[in-house]
C-alpha cells in the first residue's frame, strides 16, 4: 500500500528503546530473533510498503547493537534515558521538522503485524478526519495489555498495572499501533505527565487529550493472529511458530515439498527451488540457497550453505559450504566453511571436510577428515584417510590430483602432493610428494613401482584390501 495521492505526508516511528524486562534477558527485546530475523526488522518490513517519507527507529537500551541490525532505510534516533513511550515519541518528534503530516507509531515488539493492517489503520485515520487512531483487538486473554474504552470521540487506555479490577475485566486491548496528526500530537505530548505507578510518560495518555480536542477513534484488528505481541519467552516461541508456518506455506506454494512441517525449521532468508523435498528434522538457516530437485534431510542442519540442483544431503551439517549439482552428502557428514563439492562428488558417512575442494566425481566415502585440501577429478579416498594439515604452528595444504587413490587408514602429512593417478596402499603415512602414476606404501610411504594402469586414469580395479571399505 502507498500513501501516494494523500493530502499529507506520512512519517513512521518504531519504538525500540526498551529493555524488555519480562524477557529475562541480557539482550534488548527487539534484538531477539524469529526465524533468523531480529524482531524489530519484521515491524520495519511491514511499514516499508506504505512508503513513508521517513522511517525512524527510537533506540535506547543497547542502542549500538540495535543500530547494527537495522536496514539502511531505517533512521535510528536515540532516547538517552528510557522514560516511557511518551518520551520516546517526543524524541522522535524532535527529528521531524515538518509541521503537518501523519505519524504512524508502531511498537517494535509486534513482529506479526502486516502491511495490510497498517494500511487499513492509516485509511481509517484519514477517512475519519480525526486527530488520532489506535489499533485495538478484543482478545480472549488480555494479560499484560492496556485496556481500551471509547466514548464520543474520546479514547482512554489504562495500562494493566494501573487498572482496577473492573477495568481488567475489559478484553478490548491496545496493540501499541497509532496514527496521529502531527500538530495534534505535538501539542498533546507536552501535556502528559509521569503520574502513574511506573513514573513514566505514557504515549497512551495523549489519546484522551487529543480526543477532547479533535476526536480519536479505534480501528479493530481483523486478523487476531497479528495481535501476538512479544513480551516474554513463551510469546516469543508462539510468534516464531506462526512465522515459521508462514515461511513453510510460502515455500510449499512455490513447489517445494515439506514432508513434516511441524519438525522443519526454515529461516526467512532461505531460498529453495521447486521440486526439492525437505525431510523431517531439517534446519535451513542464514544465507542458505537450495536448488531444484534436491533432497535435504532427514535431520540436516545447513547454515549459509549453497546446495545446487539435484544434490542429496542426509543427516548432515553444513556451515558455509557449497554442494555442487548431483553431489551427495552423508549420512552424518560435517562440511565446514570453505568446503566446495563439485558436480557428482560424494562425501559419505562420518566425514569432516574443511576448506577443501572435492573435484568432479571424486569421493570421500566415509570415516575421513579432509582439511585445507585440493582434490582433483575422479579421485577416491579410502576409509579413514586423514589430512594432517596442522603442524602446531601453521596449517598447510594437501593436493590430491585427478584419478589418485588412497587406501584405508592413509595419513597425508601436509604440505604434500599426491600426483595424478597415484596409488597409496592401505595404512600409508605420506610425508613426501608422490609422483604421478606411482604406487607407494608404508610408513613413511615409499614408491615401489608404477601404479596399476587403470589407476593412472582413475579407473583401476582396486584390490579389496585397499578399497574405500
Amino acid at each position: 500500500m502507498s500513501q501516494a495521492g494523500s493530502a499529507s505526508p506520512l512519517f513512521a516511528v518504531v519504538l525500540a528503546a526498551g529493555k524488555g524486562t519480562r524477557m529475562k534477558s541480557n539482550r534488548a527485546k527487539v534484538l531477539h530473533t524469529l526465524c533468523g530475523v531480529p524482531m524489530v526488522n519484521y515491524v520495519i518490513g511491514a511499514i516499508r510498503p506504505l512508503v513513508p517519507e521517513r522511517l525512524l527507529v527510537v533506540v535506547g537500551h543497547q542502542a549500538e547493537q540495535v543500530r547494527a541490525v537495522l536496514p539502511e532505510d531505517a533512521e535510528p534516533v536515540l532516547q538517552p534515558e528510557q522514560r516511557g513511550t511518551g518520551d520516546a515519541v517526543r524524541v522522535a518528534l524532535g527529528a521531524i521538522p515538518e509541521e503537518d503530516g501523519v505519524l504512524l507509531v508502531v511498537n517494535g515488539d509486534g513482529p506479526l503485524i502486516s502491511d495490510r493492517t497498517l494500511g487499513e489503520l492509516l485509511e481509517r485515520h484519514r477517512s475519519a478526519g480525526v486527530g488520532a487512531t489506535v489499533l485495538v483487538a478484543e482478545l480472549p486473554d488480555p494479560s499484560g495489555l492496556g485496556r481500551v474504552t471509547e466514548d464520543a470521540g474520546v479514547v482512554r487506555i489504562t495500562e494493566e498495572r494501573d487498572a482496577t479490577e473492573a477495568e481488567r475485566r475489559n478484553r478490548l486491548c491496545n496493540l501499541g499501533l497509532y496514527a496521529f496528526e502531527l500538530p495534534e500530537l505535538r501539542r498533546a505530548i507536552q501535556e502528559i505527565s509521569p503520574d502513574n505507578g511506573q513514573g513514566e510518560l505514557y504515549l497512551t495518555d495523549v489519546l484522551e487529550i487529543i480526543g477532547r480536542r479533535s476526536r480519536a477513534v479505534t480501528y479493530h484488528l481483523k486478523d487476531l493472529e497479528e495481535a501476538n505481541l512479544v513480551n516474554d519467552r513463551s510469546q516469543l516461541a508462539r510468534a516464531e511458530e506462526i512465522l515459521r508456518r508462514r515461511i513453510l506455506d510460502a515455500h510449499m506454494k512455490e513447489g517445494v515439498t515439506v514432508r513434516d512441517p511441524v519438525s522443519t525449521h526454515i529461516e526467512a532468508s532461505v531460498e529453495i527451488g521447486r521440486d526439492t523435498v525437505i525431510l523431517p528434522g531439517t534446519f535451513l538457516r542464514g544465507r542458505t540457497r537450495i536448488g531444484s530437485d534436491c533432497v535435504i534431510g532427514p535431520s540436516t542442519d545447513l547454515v549459509d550453505t549453497v546446495v545446487e540442483n539435484g544434490a542429496v544431503v542426509e543427516h548432515s551439517v553444513g556451515r558455509g559450504a557449497r554442494i555442487g549439482p548431483g553431489a551427495t552428502v552423508g549420512p552424518y557428514a560435517y562440511l565446514r566453511p570453505g568446503t566446495v563439492l563439485e558436480e557428482g562428488s560424494k562425501v559419505g558417512a562420518f566425514c569432516e571436510v574443511k576448506n577443501t575442494r572435492v573435484g568432479t566425481r571424486s569421493k570421500v566415502p566415509h570415516l575421513s577428515y579432509v582439511g585445507d585440501a585440493e582434490i582433483g577429478e575422479d579421485a577416491n579416498l579410502g576409509a579413514g584417510t586423514i589430512t594432517a594439515n596442522y603442524d602446531g604452528t601453521s596449517k598447510h595444504r594437501t593436493v590430491i590430483e585427478d584419478g589418485a587413490f588412497t587406501g584405508v587408514n592413509t595419513n597425508l602429512i601436509a604440505p604434500v602432493t599426491i600426483g595424478r593417478g597415484a596409488y597409496l596402499g592401505a595404512g600409508s603415512v605420506v610425508n613426501k610428494d608422490i609422483p604421478p602414476g606411482k604406487l607407494a606404501v608404508g610408513a613413511p610411504a615409499r614408491v615401489i613401482r608404477d601404479a596399476p594402469s587403470g589407476a593412472r586414469s582413475g579407473k583401476a580395479e582396486r584390490p579389496r584390501a585397499n578399497t574405500e571399505g
